[in-house]
């Protein structure tokens, strides 16, 4: 691996790793966060696009990348209101989890991955490692049946989420676009629903209105995070830089990041128990990845 493509494909541990900080840390609701983030990610895109002469996708292909970014945008909504529930230090380790969940089974099921008994085994050991290390990010060292019902909303939460990051993730490959062309219209498809869920909310109260609210706006910045760690994952993916093995091991890493920037920046605090639990269950959740892709 030449410097160049390993510069590239730690693109999303710093995008991926600070947008949820970021966004925390700008604060809002989440029709504030999700109106912001998705401005911020079109702008960033159509400059992309237009600064490397690469022109929309009509047809079939554009509505499958508007689909794809529907269905992050759907699911990044949902994530959002767990982080007011848990904290981006706990809710980030559940959903990266779940998305390696869902995109091992996937493979499994659909794509024949893991052929063999021997790599089905350790296959399905490393989804047992996974929630396991999820379980450590969120374990408290002090309980309460109010904590423990706010967790379980949380996660019940982010697992349903799951399915539109599976959509973020699964409709491109029915196209005939490369990542870069994509790009653009997944960043149609995310203001789409970003605008369509804040004026339904207008609607409902009049007297909050995301449009409206300067917070929002702030949030381009936020967009900005998500939209390089997006297009630097489809470039560092590409079969002449890390491949697409690699780039998502790479990819992942930014859980590492955006579970202990939401503790050291955020005042998610933990004990040094907690801590210690935390860090175990980023290690699994890592290597439970790297198994996962190698095989």
């Amino acid at each position: 691996m030449n410097t160049t493509a390993l510069l590239i494909g730690l693109g999303p541990l710093l995008g991926w790793g600070l947008y949820p900080t970021v966004a925390s840390k700008i604060g809002g609701r989440p029709d504030n966060q999700i109106l912001g983030s998705t401005i911020g990610t079109l702008i960033f895109a159509i400059v992309f696009s237009m600064t490397q002469g690469i022109s929309l996708a009509t047809g079939s292909d554009l509505l499958l990348g508007m689909l794809s970014g529907i269905g992050w945008a759907s699911a990044q909504i949902i994530t959002f209101y767990s982080f007011g529930l848990i904290g981006s230090s706990k809710a980030m380790p559940v959903t990266t989890a779940f998305q390696l969940l869902g995109a091992s089974l996937w493979g499994v099921i659909a794509l024949g991955n893991w052929p063999g008994t021997t790599a089905k085994l350790v296959g399905a050991l490393a989804l047992v490692m996974i929630i396991i290390g999820a379980s450590l990010t969120v374990w408290a060292e002090e309980k309460t049946a109010e904590n423990s019902s706010v967790l379980k909303k949380a996660v019940i939460m982010l697992a349903i989420g799951e399915i539109g990051y599976w959509g973020y993730s699964a409709a491109p490959q029915a196209t005939n676009l490369t990542g870069q062309e994509a790009f653009l219209p997944q960043a149609i498809g995310m203001l789409l629903v970003a605008v369509v869920y804040s004026f339904v909310l207008t609607m409902k109260n009049k007297e909050q209105s995301a449009f409206k609210e300067a917070v929002s706006y702030k949030h381009i910045i936020s967009g900005f995070f998500f939209a390089f760690a997006a297009l630097t994952y489809l470039i560092s993916a590409q079969p002449d830089m890390n491949g697409l093995a690699t780039g998502f091991i790479l990819s992942q890493t930014s859980v590492v990041l955006a579970t202990l920037t939401g503790i050291w920046f955020l005042g998610q605090k933990k004990s040094k128990k907690e801590m210690t639990m935390t860090i175990i269950g980023l290690a699994l959740i890592i290597i439970a990845a790297v198994i996962t892709v190698k095989l």
